[in-house]
């Protein structure tokens, strides 16, 4: 048998109305109208019964309407069933004897009415419509209603199945056609989170030893480093069912719905087991319970929590039915999920190193047209910090500045101009400064690279701006060292460099600016962090006043240790303002050497700065790799030039052999 649809009940209500319309009296305006012969009408219209006769030329019909006290005699029915105008429409055959017989029988004192003419030509099609019209309103109406009641419930069936589960499932995790091959990076993650397919595949190799399978496994860390193609590949490389769905899928504006959705959900997984669920971003669901000021209601989001964690440990089994779960937002978990039997295993997913870096990059260079410019390596240098959803960022937005310049091929300089795109923002050349403005800025970067330069632990500079980007009207550029732990050392002198720009604004303009307003937000930041967390105080030394409690009501430090804070944040940022401003005074001349020189050409790099000051007395790996970086592209650009020459010298003796 077909699948019942609720079309067929609107079809069937339509067909009905549409054949009451045709087989009954029709009915327009609300008055009733019949249609009768021309030997009826006259007998009516001798009998007084007319009140007024509306004639049509160009249809050759006439109405006639009734009076009001003849209305039973002529429809058989009262006027309350018949309309306030109800009206007989006859055929005739020719308007000189219509109206001839008017005559007399107005002479005879029979028709007391009016004549009329009427030559519009009446449409069948529309008066249907006419007719029809509340009724197909109605009936769209109710369809739209029940659509936007199944679209908010679910699914097909409306309101009825607004408890079913909304995961999509893949019959076979290889149709998504992502396997390990397309996840660069993440040895350690994918060493981990490969047992578990192994589980899957083979699950009589552990078992037969007394080893039972994990029942879920979370993913953590920051945003755009895989978490989501590394779910979908281990159910691509275990070729098994595949359900996939957000946090927020369970969150409904129904009560109860969430906590229906997470039974319905296992009960699917059950069916289809050995299988895998992932639950993308649990965080949305997942988080601690208790911690919510509201008071008093029904809290949605906390039984859907405990709906989700009775169906992952309870009383009943879900075996071959792995959870994999990811989020960038761990701490803010319930602890019940992650205890061991629900989720046993924690893989973090970091942000990838530069061996790491370069792996990604090859997946994403493939479908890119490239020239031989492109090193991956120089290219995996420049990015440090960078996930992979940023490198596959860097990747497209290098092929669209390359398609911009209607270049051939992307080349090393498309790559670098994207990195600047996406960490600054684009370029605003046309934005209008006076030469006040622009002076003040050359001065605050120039100071800024004045003090990286001389400070032993601060990032090594890799160029300085005044081009402005984004929010920003100028920039320098770093290259941070890619370390696991950070030194009071050399957090003092990052922040010390973040603090010249407004060191070099007050030394050689005489006043300040809001230009360093970013800055001294950093600044203050870091400072905080050292004295509240990291315990690098010297009146609170060893001490963390981290509080993980996100709805906590009071500090975990009293006021008086918040006034101490205070105290030893502004000596800390008062003491490197002061170094900067003593380095800058040191060397003032170099410095405004580099401010010219900013005003002159806009854009410095790091050959420049040594030009200027001299060889940087502490060499860090960061400064080799710059160093080694600008080799490469100084023998880029000497080969560039080779090529030029070499060109220009070939079309030179073309020129000159048809003359000789």
């Amino acid at each position: 048998m077909p699948k019942f649809n609720m079309g067929w009940i609107y079809g069937l209500v339509i067909i009905g109305l549409m054949a009451i319309y045709f087989m009954s009296d029709q009915q327009v305006g609300g008055s009733v109208s019949k249609a009768k012969t021309y030997n009826d009408f006259m007998a009516f219209v001798e009998r007084g019964y007319v009140k007024e006769v509306v004639i049509n030329t160009s249809e050759k019909n006439l109405k006639m309407f009734v009076k009001p006290e003849h209305i039973r005699d002529v429809f058989k029915a009262s006027a309350k069933e018949v309309g306030p105008e109800p009206y007989l429409v006859v055929t005739y055959g020719s308007v000189e004897k219509v109206e001839d017989f008017l005559m007399k029988q107005k002479d005879a004192g029979k028709f007391t009415g009016t004549i009329s003419y009427d030559n519009k030509k009446g449409n069948d099609l529309v008066n249907l419509l006419i007719n029809i019209a509340p009724f197909a309103l109605l009936i769209f109406f109710w369809i739209f209603i029940m659509n936007r009641m199944s679209g908010g419930g679910g699914g097909a069936g409306g309101v009825f199945n607004v408890g079913k589960s909304k995961a999509k499932m893949y019959e076979k995790g290889n149709d998504l056609g992502v396997t390990f091959k397309d996840v660069a990076g993440q040895a350690g993650a994918k060493q981990e989170i490969q047992e578990i397919v192994e589980f899957l595949k083979n699950p009589k190799k552990y078992t037969d030893l007394g080893g039972k399978i994990p029942k879920g496994a979370l993913l953590v860390g920051p945003p755009g480093t895989g978490k989501t193609l590394l779910a979908k590949a281990v159910a691509g490389e275990a070729g098994v069912p595949f359900f996939s769905m957000s946090g927020s899928d369970f969150v409904e504006m129904f009560v109860g719905v969430g906590a229906s959705r997470v039974r319905d959900l296992f009960r699917q997984a059950k069916e289809k087991s050995p299988c895998i669920i992932f639950i993308d971003e649990i965080d949305a669901v997942g988080r601690a319970r208790s911690k919510n000021p509201a008071m008093g209601g029904n809290d949605e989001r906390e039984n859907t929590l405990n709906a989700l964690l009775t169906e992952m440990d309870g009383f009943g089994t879900n075996s071959g039915v792995i959870i994999l779960a990811a989020t960038n937002r761990v701490d803010m978990l319930d602890s019940a999920l992650l205890r061991a039997g629900r989720f046993d295993r924690e893989i973090h997913v970091d942000l990838p190193d530069l061996t790491e870096r370069k792996e990604i990059f090859q997946v994403h260079l493939r479908p890119i047209k490239t020239d031989d410019t492109v090193d991956i390596d120089f290219l995996s240098r420049q990015t440090p910090g960078f996930s992979g959803a940023d490198i596959a960022n860097v990747c497209n937005e290098a092929a669209l500045i390359a398609a911009r310049r209607n270049g051939e091929a992307v080349g090393k300089q498309d790559f670098l101009d994207a990195v600047d795109r996406i960490i600054g923002g684009l370029e605003k050349k046309t934005k209008v400064m006076t030469a006040e403005e622009k002076r003040s800025i050359a001065l605050h970067e120039a100071g800024h690279a004045t003090i990286s330069w001389f400070c032993q632990y601060a990032a090594p500079l890799v160029k300085v701006t005044i081009v402005p980007r984004g929010r920003a009207l100028g920039a320098a550029w770093y290259l941070p060292e890619e370390r696991q732990i950070t030194t009071k050392e050399q957090m003092l002198d990052e922040m010390c460099s973040l603090l010249g720009g407004r060191a070099a604004e007050e030394l050689f303009t005489g006043h300040i600016s809001t230009g360093a307003m970013n800055d001294l937000e950093r600044a203050t930041k870091s400072a905080y962090g050292m004295i509240a967390y990291a315990g690098m105080s010297e009146k609170l030394p060893n001490i963390c006043y981290y509080n993980n409690n996100e709805y906590g009501f009071q500090k975990p430090y009293s006021e008086t240790t918040a006034r101490i804070m205070d105290e030893e944040v502004l000596k800390m940022i008062n003491d490197q303002y002061a170094r900067a401003k003593q380095i800058l005074t040191e060397h003032a001349e170099g410095h405004n050497q580099l401010a010219e020189l900013l005003i002159s050409r806009e854009v410095i790099f790091t050959e420049d700065v040594e030009r200027i000051f001299g060889k940087r007395p502490w060499v860090s790996r960061s400064q080799e790799i710059i160093e080694e970086n600008q080799r490469i592209m100084a023998e880029d650009m000497a080969a560039k030039a080779a090529k030029e020459k070499e060109e220009k010298e070939k079309e030179k003796n073309n020129d000159e052999e048809p003359n000789s």
